[in-house]
Formats: C-alpha cells, structure tokens, sequence
C-alpha cells in the first residue's frame, strides 16, 4: 500500500504497521520488495513511503538513509529499522510489538 501525507494517518491508525521508506533508485530498497511482501503475506500490515515523493514524511520521522522502517503501533512509531532486513529480523520485530 502506497502512504502519503493524506492517508499515513489514517493508515496507520490501527494495529501494527510496518513503514517501508524507500525510493526507486534505491537498490537495498528494491531488494526488499520480496521479503515485505512475504511478510505482508504472513498477516502483517505493510505500507512503502516513497522519500522522493513524500520528502515531509520522511523528515517528519527523521529517515536520513534509505531504506528506512518504521513500526507503527496504534498511529504512534515504536521502533526503527536502518538497512535491508531479512524476513526472519522483522518478524521478530513483530512478535516484539503485537
């Protein structure tokens, strides 16, 4: 699910929510698209933040490298993920916020 300005919030409002802060010329980025989609295929809410096209978000939630991700819990930011993650890593980052 694409996030923007207009719907973070309300996407993010409810549950658990991994933020994905990426951008197209980012190659660890592109190299999480497999494993965020598996996870979101395991039941996990998952929602892709494009830096170049949403630079408020981004600096809103302080992403100074790509890509970035951010656990939403509830509308609030619990935890943060510097760098390409293994599936293994943010499914334990998931059971820790659920």
């Amino acid at each position: 699910m694409e996030l923007t300005k207009d719907n973070f919030t309300a996407e993010t409002a409810e549950g658990l929510v991994l933020v994905d802060f990426w951008a197209e010329w980012c190659g660890p980025c592109q190299g999480m698209m497999p494993v965020l989609k598996e996870l979101e295929d395991s039941g996990i809410k998952v929602g892709k933040v494009d830096v170049d096209a949403q630079p408020e978000l981004a600096q809103e939630y302080r992403v100074m490298s790509i890509p970035t991700l951010v656990w939403m819990k509830d509308g609030k930011a619990v935890d943060q993920m510097i760098g390409a993650q293994t599936l293994e890593q943010l499914q334990e980052a998931a059971a820790k916020h659920k």
